[in-house]
């Protein structure tokens, strides 16, 4: 009896199937991000507005602003609400410019469905709500990696997350046809095409304001605001809710 008492004491207890967040018992989890070296050669571009300085960045607050514009004004991604995006970032383990710079997490099973079965077992995607609104989405972006690229970069990785988005808006990604149905047969032309939206987008001369921080990297943006905080929550998981 002992040993089956102390085998139920150490199993972990099964993950919730909603998160929930809310101002302002229960906020956001937000962390400083750790930046490598200082802005070198020269100053943070005073001219270009990106907040109040000497106060942490919201490099979150600025993304989501961005890509709610950049929704509005695309006619590709008009399907898309923003408010339904949970926009949150994750610390890259190594100081590399290579490598991920974001990814889509959809909050649905294929076709938006809540629930999947997989070899028997039928599970359900952790739901997420902030301010009792439930996301569809979680789009995260590696930091510092993400901010110390190239300007047309930055942006282009921004349309490849947001075109990622299923037309249904249904919390599924946009599906193609064939085998490859996540980036269509070709990578190289859907990068293409999105550099292509991200051009036609700048074309039309958004608000500078709503992009400036694009134009700084990672030391620049410490160098005028003292530090850059971002919104960080766990991946979601599938939860088994019944067995064969």
């Amino acid at each position: 009896m002992s040993i089956v008492l102390r085998v139920a004491e150490q199993t972990p207890p099964p993950p919730p199937y909603a998160l929930c967040w809310s101002e302002p018992e229960w906020p956001l989890p937000r962390r400083t991000i750790r930046l490598r070296g200082r802005a070198a050669g020269f100053p943070a571009f005073p001219w270009l507005p990106t907040g109040p300085e000497a106060q942490p960045f919201d490099f979150c607050g600025h993304v989501r602003r961005l890509c709610t514009d950049i929704a509005t004004s695309c006619a590709e991604l008009r399907h898309i609400d923003a408010s339904r995006v949970l926009f949150t970032v994750t610390q890259a383990r190594k100081h590399r410019l290579g490598g991920l710079q974001a990814r889509l997490t959809p909050l649905r099973c294929p076709g938006g469905q809540l629930t999947r079965r997989r070899h028997g077992f039928l599970y359900q995607v952790q739901r997420y709500f902030v301010d009792g609104r439930e996301m569809l989405y979680l789009l995260t972006i590696v930091l510092p990696r993400f901010l110390d690229g190239e300007f047309d970069e930055k942006f282009i990785t921004l349309f490849h997350e947001l075109y990622h988005i299923s037309p249904a808006f249904n919390g599924d990604l946009r599906r193609h046809e064939g085998r490859y149905a996540v980036h269509s047969h070709s990578q190289r032309a859907y990068d293409k095409h999105m550099a292509a939206l991200a051009r036609e987008y700048l074309a039309r001369r958004p608000d500078p304001a709503l992009h400036a921080f694009l134009r700084m990297n990672s030391a620049q943006l410490r160098a005028r605001h003292g530090s850059v905080v971002g919104i960080v929550v766990p991946r979601p998981r599938l939860i088994p809710i019944a067995f064969p």
